[in-house]
């Protein structure tokens, strides 16, 4: 996996963004301008928002996820060579939660999501 994985899966989401708002080569995906999946400059894995600390917590514990330094204690670092399958639903509840999160006047700009 890498940020070429990680962009297959970002871009196509409606009102996906992509910058790098600190230099350095980071991937900071966003929508609505909120980020919801940022990949570091040292390119360890791509770091996504949880419902909450305690669930991220749970994934650290099972060996799913690290802890997202720099980051509020609800996201999670998933390392490269884990599971693709784990880290394409976790990008994307990510971005579900964020979206879920902006003003209903900026949801209502955005297109429907895929399933």
């Amino acid at each position: 996996m890498s940020r070429d994985f990680v962009r297959q899966i970002c871009q196509p989401l409606p009102g996906a963004d992509c910058s790098d708002p600190w230099g350095g080569g980071h991937d900071a995906w966003k929508v609505g301008g909120k980020m919801f999946a940022c990949i570091g400059a040292l390119d360890q894995g791509v770091a996504v928002k949880t419902s909450d600390p305690e669930f991220a917590a749970m994934m650290i514990e099972a060996g799913d996820a690290e802890r997202a330094k720099y980051f509020h204690k609800s996201w999670v670092l998933l390392p490269w060579g884990g599971d693709p399958g784990l880290m394409r639903d976790r990008i994307l509840v990510s971005y579900d939660i964020i979206r879920a999160g902006l003003p209903k006047r900026v949801q209502a700009k955005l297109p429907a999501r895929d399933a």
